[in-house]
């Protein structure tokens, strides 16, 4: 089987310089995947001709496509198309086509047509224009010994245009292409290392054509199995047969197989029940709440939440005994047992979730270090707890303690409905 490969590259001295936030290669690559070409390799570089020709050259060696953005401009700081008729060994004419659609792009804003906007439509005179309807700057197509390089603008909306309705139906005709399918399946609760042990014969034992990735964040590993083949129908069904084996093994941990988060998962199974949730949160200072509200529908089982910040609010508001505060401070398992009683009591919910910790970077102490984390999650016959030990960053402690109480949450639910 015949993989197509390409490269991306992006031309600027503002993205080195991370003045602007690249988001074309993403883009590029997600839309190349759907057609079934597969990106071998990224790279930036600035305003250098030798620089630009050098990674050309290179990516030349490794892929069937190039596709560049950026350096398109009228300014003399943009200097791709003169470097790119060096490389070709060309020099660039007016194209006519390109000239007329300029002048009209000015005329009809009532803009004065100059002589830099008309160098806007020179071009390499051996290169197909392609048609930029959305700006001045036109595409480029070049073949070279088989191979395919594209130059097109840096403009995120421009490039777009490009792409979609020049670039991808040219390649889509150029070459023979293989489906490309990704499954994702999510688990959260079991690290990388001990997830890789776990499904490692699994893993050994994968088709050639199918390959599996790890991708870990904040508590949770999501499997990315990725599979290339020209027949669809087949391919497809022999990923379901690989994930029917997987899900056995590691069942518990697995939250969804339809890439979906986990809030969107909870969402799904409060809804299924026709159940309701509190929360009562400390150190994730709303960002619990934020989980759940941003699910569209969300008002449909999430009923509100307290952030009870001070023990004053722990105890005026939930309820939280005065002597269990003192005796057991703020951070403690018997603590997030009463403040999720008091939201469910307090909001009339079937569950409730509480979470109180020392999210950092100081307030720790010798016995409760700052990444000490206390989770609880009441039906109000049963309470869940569970204690995290994280580490001294602030936002990931908050996020990981999240995503962590939502799926204690999920536990509960799924052992009520065995």
């Amino acid at each position: 089987m015949k993989l197509i490969f390409a490269e991306v590259i992006t031309i600027g001295d503002e993205i080195l310089y991370g003045q602007i936030t690249d988001t074309n290669t993403k883009w590029i690559s997600e839309n190349l995947d759907k057609i079934g070409i597969k990106t071998k390799r990224k790279s930036s570089v600035g305003d250098d001709r030798n620089e630009i020709l050098s990674i050309l050259n290179e990516s030349l060696q490794r892929a069937d496509i190039v596709l560049i953005t950026g350096g398109l401009g009228p300014t003399k700081d943009d200097i791709t198309k003169k470097t790119l008729a060096g490389f070709f060994d060309d020099h660039l004419v007016i194209n006519p086509h390109a000239e007329a659609f300029i002048r009209q792009f000015f005329e009809k804003r009532g803009r004065e047509f100059t002589e830099i906007n008309r160098q806007q439509a020179a071009i390499p005179s051996r290169c197909t224009y392609l048609h930029n309807a959305t700006g001045t700057a036109p595409g480029m197509w070049f073949e070279k010994d088989g191979k395919i390089i594209v130059s097109m603008p840096g403009v995120p909306v421009e490039m777009h245009y490009l792409m979609e309705n020049e670039v991808l139906p040219r390649l889509k005709k150029r070459f023979e292409l293989p489906e490309i399918i990704h499954q994702v399946v999510r688990t959260i609760g079991l690290g990388e290392s001990f997830l890789a042990e776990k499904i490692s014969e699994w893993e050994d034992s994968l088709p050639e054509n199918l390959k599996l990735a790890y991708l870990p964040s904040f508590g949770e590993v999501k499997l990315r199995i990725t599979g290339v083949d020209f027949d669809y129908k087949k391919l497809r069904n022999q990923i379901d047969d690989e994930v029917k084996k997987l899900v056995p093994i590691i069942n518990d941990f697995i939250y969804s197989t339809d890439n979906e988060n986990i809030e969107e998962v909870i969402g799904k199974l409060l809804i299924q029940k026709n159940q309701k949730v509190s929360v009562a949160e400390s150190c994730t200072g709303g960002y619990l709440s934020h989980l759940f509200t941003s699910i569209p529908g969300s008002s449909a089982y999430f009923m509100g939440g307290i952030v009870s910040y001070s023990n004053e609010a722990k105890m005026e508001v939930l309820k939280v005994k005065q002597e269990t505060l003192t005796k057991f401070g703020a951070v403690s398992e018997e603590t997030v047992k009463e403040m999720a009683i008091g939201a469910k009591n307090l909001l009339k919910t079937d569950y409730a979730i509480s979470t109180s910790g020392i999210a950092g970077p100081d307030g720790g102490t010798p016995e409760k270090p700052v990444g000490t984390v206390w989770l609880a999650v009441t039906d109000g016959t049963e309470t869940l707890t569970k204690k995290l030990t994280l580490g001294n960053q602030r936002l990931v402690n908050i996020q990981y303690s999240g995503k962590a109480a939502l799926n204690l949450l999920r536990s509960m639910i799924n052992k009520e409905s065995r």
